[in-house]
């Protein structure tokens, strides 16, 4: 039992660390212990993975917000975290208008939440909203990564095949998304020039 408790928090911490320093991986690595829980045929175990896998990202996201708010928009810029800051304005009023869906959604699409992040907190978001919307936003983003391992495991009879599947299957959606994410922005960019 001591080596599960001494997994889940390394999940914890490398899930906390990557949503601080957004290139680590967290969903592979959600998906990864997901698969691995599945192959030990104890429930409890992929409902422990969830619940530190969102605890993680809970916490990562509050230090980030703390962050952006503390550090603004030339941190951000330090940091690399601000890129586009014409999607940064659109995100804000999308956040003005209904900040809860916003942040629930953000966490699931891959590259969504780093904006959305930043946008909140330089509208001044406050607090109280952010960590009620945040809570069930990563319970819900470590679900269903944890959902795309249990799959993994399920249908390799390895551990370390479903674990492997897992993964591929986090980075090929990531790239995907991120490829039409470029292709749209591309496209609108040429777009815009022949309007003006």
């Amino acid at each position: 039992m001591m080596s599960y408790l001494g997994a889940l928090f390394w999940l914890l911490g490398v899930v906390a660390f990557g949503a601080i320093i957004p290139v680590v991986p967290t969903g592979a690595a959600v998906s990864g212990a997901a698969a691995l829980a599945f192959h030990e045929k104890h429930p409890i175990t992929i409902a422990l993975v969830i619940v530190f896998g969102a605890a993680g990202a809970y916490c990562g996201d509050l230090v980030m917000y703390a962050m952006c708010l503390l550090g603004g928009e030339q941190l951000a810029r330090r940091l690399r975290w601000l890129r586009d800051e014409e999607h940064l304005a659109s995100v804000k009023v999308r956040l003005e208008k209904s900040p809860i869906p916003v942040l629930l959604v953000s966490r699931l699409i891959p590259g969504g939440r780093v904006p959305v992040l930043l946008a909140a907190a330089f509208a001044g978001l406050s607090w109280r909203i952010f960590i009620v919307a945040n809570l069930p936003a990563c319970a819900l983003w470590s679900g269903v990564y944890a959902g795309i391992g249990v799959a993994g495991g399920s249908i390799f009879p390895r551990p370390w095949e479903g674990v492997v599947a897992a993964v591929i299957l986090i980075l090929v959606v990531n790239q995907t998304v991120s490829w039409i994410t470029r292709r749209r922005e591309a496209r609108a960019a040429d777009a815009s020039p022949s309007e003006a």
